[in-house]
C-alpha cells in the first residue's frame, strides 16, 4: 500500500509540473493550413497563397514549396497563343482536393521559341496542345516568375459557401452560367459555374488587372 501511495504521489507531482510549465491559454490543436481562402496580403501589393507569392516566387521555388510531381509544359490554344504552365493533376489544399495550375511569366517571343524546340506534342481535353519542353529550355523555364495560380476544386462551390469563406466580393460579374466574384485586395477571381467546376484564380493584388480587364466586356 505504501509503495502504491508513493507511486501515485510521484505521478501527481509530474503532472502538476507539466501543467505549471504549459503556457496558459495555449492550444495544442494543429491548425490545418493551405486552404484556398487562407490568403496573406503582403507589402507592396503582393500576396501569399498555398505558400506561394505570385509575382515574386519562381516556378522552381513553387515546386520546392508544393512538393514533387508537377508537370511542366507549354500550352497552346492557338497559332500564336502560348503559356508556360506547371500543374498538379491532384493537389490537396488543406483538406480539399483538386487541380492546381501555376502560370510562368516569360516573354511571348521566348515562349514561341520554346514551342518550336518542343520534343513532343500532346492534347488536353480542351483541345489545346501540350508541348514538352526541350531539355535546354528547362533551366530558364523553372526560373520563370509565377504570374498566376489557378485552383480547380473537385467539389463544386456555391455562392453562400464562397462568401462565407472569402467574404463579400468587391464586384460581381455574371456571364451566362458563370459568375465571377472579384476580390481585388486578395488578388482573387472566384468563378462559380452552374454547368461545371469552379475555378479560383490568384494573382498579386497589384496585378489584379490581369483578371479584371478580360471581364470588362462581359458586363
Amino acid at each position: 500500500m505504501t509503495r502504491l501511495f508513493s507511486l501515485l504521489l510521484f505521478l501527481t507531482l509530474i503532472i502538476g509540473a507539466y501543467l505549471s510549465l504549459k503556457p496558459r491559454g495555449e492550444s495544442y490543436t494543429t491548425t490545418v493550413q493551405g486552404f484556398p481562402w487562407q490568403i496573406e496580403t503582403l507589402p507592396d501589393g503582393y500576396s501569399k497563397v498555398f505558400g506561394i507569392r505570385p509575382g515574386e516566387d519562381t516556378l522552381e521555388q513553387a515546386r520546392a514549396q508544393l512538393g514533387p510531381g508537377p508537370q511542366l509544359a507549354i500550352i497552346s490554344s492557338g497559332a500564336e497563343d502560348y503559356s508556360l504552365e506547371m500543374y498538379y493533376d491532384r493537389y490537396t489544399a488543406g483538406v480539399l482536393s483538386g487541380k492546381l495550375v501555376l502560370t510562368g511569366q516569360l516573354p511571348a517571343e521566348q515562349l514561341m521559341q520554346m514551342a518550336e524546340r518542343s520534343t513532343r506534342t500532346g492534347h488536353l481535353k480542351t483541345g489545346a496542345r501540350k508541348l514538352r519542353l526541350h531539355a535546354d529550355d528547362l533551366p530558364r523555364a523553372w526560373q520563370a516568375p509565377v504570374q498566376a495560380i489557378a485552383f480547380i476544386p473537385a467539389a463544386r462551390l456555391d455562392r453562400p459557401t464562397a462568401i462565407r469563406r472569402f467574404g463579400t466580393p468587391a464586384e460581381t460579374i455574371a456571364d451566362g452560367s458563370k459568375t465571377h466574384l472579384l476580390y481585388p485586395d486578395k488578388g482573387l477571381d472566384l468563378m462559380l459555374n452552374e454547368d461545371g467546376k469552379s475555378v479560383l484564380q490568384y494573382v498579386a493584388p497589384r496585378e489584379f488587372f490581369r483578371l479584371r480587364d478580360p471581364l470588362r466586356g462581359q458586363r
